[in-house]
């Protein structure tokens, strides 16, 4: 039985747009190139914001950390920060494609950006990523005061594989101890390997755009090994920690017909029953990647609330 029928009507265009791919070793080159391509076709950035590329050190053996930054021209001496981690099945994607919304946030908070390009797999598997997204988290802390940043007001947020990444970088902040986030915005974030090898899942959930069969290349792709093993790392995917006190207020967005659905509401009400406070959405008819049709009102909608919960999340008002 197909899901479509349950697709907002709004939301048809896109699934026109983006269709459904099952990505493998084989077809991986040629969709990287795609999404080249389309980096060429980007809004410009608005002219109040500065934004630039530095390379910051990495982990102790790795190499340097490409990151790109941006910030009001005229701003506050002393503004929030957001660590913006971009999503891609951790196969696929780059920090450039997130530049209009990262663009976004910067102008209406006056917050300053930083939106590392972490390695991916199949090239660079886990903990690769994790430590890349550390190393910004790192530089960024260490060069507050040149950069105007008010080191007890830093968000991480993320979509997709960024999500989860994001959700195992707030893990592994917490328990190395050295930084802190006050945020963490999760939308329809990859959290669980296990959800690949699963065969009890609806029909109705991950049909269009990210399929399980992608999903299972890009676990495999990450973990260096089939997803589902035992000992995989809860900073490689969150929904394997034991335990989720002590990390910052969540904010979890997901669609209604998301491959993530179960997996992110599961986490969702992991962080509640541990004392984190959570924000969390259930979008209807919505597939994974929904809000790239900005048009549609449950686009329109999930954008209110997640600029509404981010402002809240790094004590900002949107300008």
């Amino acid at each position: 039985m197909s899901s479509r029928r349950l697709v907002d009507p709004e939301l048809l265009p896109f699934l026109e747009a983006f269709p459904t791919l099952n990505i493998t070793a084989e077809t991986l080159p040629k969709i990287r190139e795609m999404r080249g391509v389309m980096l060429a076709q980007l809004p410009p950035l608005p002219q109040s914001v500065q934004a630039d590329v530095v390379h910051v050190p990495g982990a102790p053996g790795d190499p340097d950390v490409r990151v790109r930054t941006y910030r009001k021209k005229q701003g506050a001496a002393s503004r929030p920060a957001i660590l913006h981690l971009h999503g891609g099945g951790y196969i696929l994607g780059t920090p450039d494609a997130s530049a209009p919304f990262c663009a976004q946030w910067a102008d209406a908070f006056d917050a300053v950006v930083i939106a590392p390009a972490y390695r991916l797999g199949p090239e660079t598997s886990f903990p690769g990523n994790v430590e890349d997204a550390y190393a910004a988290l790192a530089w960024a802390v260490k060069n507050a005061s040149a950069l105007g940043i008010d080191t007890s007001r830093i968000a991480v947020v993320g979509e997709s594989a960024g999500g989860g990444l994001a959700a195992g970088l707030a893990l592994l902040v917490r328990d190395r101890g050295e930084y802190s986030f006050c945020h963490q915005q999760l939308i329809f974030p990859m959290l669980d390997d296990r959800t690949a090898v699963r065969t009890d899942i609806s029909p109705m959930y991950g049909e269009f755009v990210w399929t399980n069969a992608s999903n299972h290349f890009g676990w495999q792709a990450l973990l260096g090994q089939p997803p589902g093993s035992d000992g995989v790392s809860p900073y490689a995917a969150a929904a394997r920690a034991e335990s989720l006190k002590g990390l910052p207020p969540a904010y979890v967005a997901t669609g209604a017909l998301d491959l993530f659905t179960e997996e992110n509401l599961d986490y969702a009400k992991r962080l509640m029953a541990d004392g984190v406070p959570v924000e969390l959405h259930v979008y209807p008819g919505a597939p994974h990647g929904f809000m790239q049709l900005a048009s549609a009102r449950v686009s329109k909608t999930y954008a209110r609330d997640a600029m509404a919960a981010l402002a809240r999340g790094i004590g900002a008002e949107p300008r």
